[in-house]
């Protein structure tokens, strides 16, 4: 690993900012970070982009594990990538028309490329590629060109640096060399936190990934979390580590399940916590660009996983693997733009609400905002359906797409809905009760 001059001045600055101890105790949130919180809460719906040098192979983000390149020879991968062809203004344009309103980007990844102009290494895209731009600071100022929130992923797991020692569960076969020292490490992670703290704006969030690496290693969070928040104290700091919340964190996330599930088997440990809550999925079976993965889930499921991550009171946060090129594949861009559709017309059910009074059921999952509530039926043909009674009276309910009136009759269960027939084709059959 090779360091700049400036070096030494960027982890002054770190150090400075934060206090000498292993732990955040007590964090208390600011108040510009509880209205963030709100404000994420609200979003309900966001981007996800896993992107860098390991798309020019085309086979996802982990390919520098999986297919064992040793450092030296994956050093030569950023000398072909060159995405000429990246358009922060029609990135952040597609992800506004699919209704989305934030975008978390992969500011280094695994590999421990730096997405970003770096100073305190030359393992980055200014130093190592011919693009040579910081496309990070391109999508800040789009993103803030278009009202869009931009949080940045980074991964404290780092198969390429030197002081990432000793190595984690998936060090081996990398042709790392043996020793390093962790302290060095963790002070390098915190000098380039700091960089994309100090260099892009007022940011969102920090989305961690890879403490899983090194489930006993003194990762020292409390320190880094603390020079977060003196830094921007309402970026909310999120940590993809499949435990319950740690003391300093501000939202709690769901690896490709929604909360309180693990059908993935990522999330064994993960209580849903008191926090805001956010689940992550992919739009066919990989994180990063993958040439031969056309395992494509449709519009409708998608929809109906929005749908099921606001009645379980959680953001959905959508991904796309961009090419090597700078482009987005267009099979990705066809299923944004069909779900930002959707939401043109059925978007109130979504934004800004909370996970209803019903939790999920075979049929459906209700959301809930103010004096309504929405009945999201995905799966149901009958004529009537069944839901319990709810602690306010119900003064009218609506199909939420046409106005059409719906009849509900009390029973000793709870209430019936009356349902007119309903279209298979639809992705969600909203009924909208107003209390």
């Amino acid at each position: 690993m090779h360091f700049r001059t400036k070096t030494v001045v960027i982890l002054v600055m770190a150090f400075i900012l934060y206090v000498d101890t292993n732990a955040q105790s007590h964090y208390s949130p600011t108040e510009s970070n509880l209205v963030a919180r709100k404000w994420f809460q609200d979003a309900k719906f966001g981007l996800f982009i896993h992107w860098g040098v390991y798309s020019v192979r085309g086979r996802g983000e982990w390919v520098m594990y999986r297919d064992q390149i040793p450092i030296p020879q994956y050093e030569q991968l950023p000398a072909f990538f060159n995405p000429i062809a990246f358009d922060a203004a029609e990135w952040v344009s597609m992800a506004k028309d699919a209704g989305m309103k934030y975008i978390t980007i992969t500011s280094k990844h695994h590999d421990g490329f730096a997405m970003f102009d770096s100073k305190v290494s030359d393992w980055d895209i200014i130093d190592r590629t011919p693009y040579k731009k910081d496309v990070m600071k391109m999508l800040a100022e789009e993103c803030r060109r278009q009202g869009l929130k931009l949080c940045f992923y980074y991964s404290q797991l780092d198969w390429h640096h030197s002081d990432y020692w000793p190595l984690g569960r998936t060090g081996d076969g990398l042709s790392k060399p043996a020793g390093g020292d962790w302290n060095k490490y963790l002070e390098y992670q915190n000098a380039q936190l700091t960089e994309l703290l100090t260099n892009y704006g007022e940011i969102g969030g920090i989305w961690f990934d890879g403490w899983w690496d090194k489930k006993k290693g003194d990762w020292q969070l409390g320190k880094t979390y603390e020079l977060i928040h003196s830094l921007q104290p309402q970026v909310l700091i999120g940590n993809n580590h499949h435990m319950p919340p740690f003391d300093g964190e501000d939202f709690q996330m769901f690896e490709k399940d929604l909360p309180g599930r693990n059908t993935t088997g990522f999330s064994g440990d993960s209580e849903i916590g008191d926090l805001p809550l956010e689940t992550c999925e992919t739009i066919n079976n990989s994180w990063g660009f993958n040439l031969t993965d056309r395992n494509y889930k449709s519009t409708r499921e998608l929809v109906q996983y929005l749908v099921k991550a606001a009645g379980n009171n959680a953001n959905f946060l959508l991904n796309v693997g961009p090419m090597p090129n700078g482009k987005i594949q267009p099979e990705f861009v066809k299923i944004l733009t069909e779900i930002g559709q959707w939401l043109e017309v059925y978007g109130e059910s979504i934004y800004s609400t909370r996970g209803g009074p019903i939790e999920q059921r075979p049929w459906g999952v209700t959301t809930a905002k103010e004096k309504t509530v929405y009945v999201h039926i995905l799966d149901w043909q009958d004529k009537t359906l069944s839901i319990p009674l709810l602690e306010r009276k119900v003064r009218q309910a609506v199909l939420l797409n046409t106005g059409e009136k719906i009849r509900i009759d009390k029973n000793s269960d709870g209430m019936v809905l009356h349902l007119p027939v309903i279209n298979p084709e639809d992705f969600d059959t909203i009924v909208k009760l107003i209390l």
